[in-house]
């Protein structure tokens, strides 16, 4: 009889752990959910350091180098040296637009 209650106490216990293991909230999903989420921010991560050594990259050219000082006033704002001439050509279309 000892016996018997002793085996369905162990056996209640297991049952109890396994349903922990499995379907509740800190289970095996929980711990694979987790890793998906490491692994996307492994990956975000990854991205954004290939980002910043790109960035560090332009910033060191832009310290040391004219040609990317130029570049950059050309592109962004414009600018033209003091020995070139610019010239706008307009098409057709645009002038009947007008």
């Amino acid at each position: 009889m000892l016996m018997r209650i002793f085996s369905l106490l162990l056996l209640m216990l297991l049952t109890t752990l396994q349903y922990r293991l499995w379907v509740s909230e800190d289970g095996f999903r929980e711990v694979r959910r987790l890793e998906r989420r490491v692994e996307a921010q492994a990956t975000e991560n990854q991205l954004l350091t290939d980002r910043n050594t790109q960035l560090n990259a332009e910033v060191e050219d832009l310290k040391s180098g004219f040609s990317a000082l130029e570049e950059r006033a050309r592109a962004d704002l414009g600018m033209v040296g003091y020995d070139e001439s610019f010239y706008l050509f307009g098409s057709a279309e645009a002038d009947r637009e007008e």
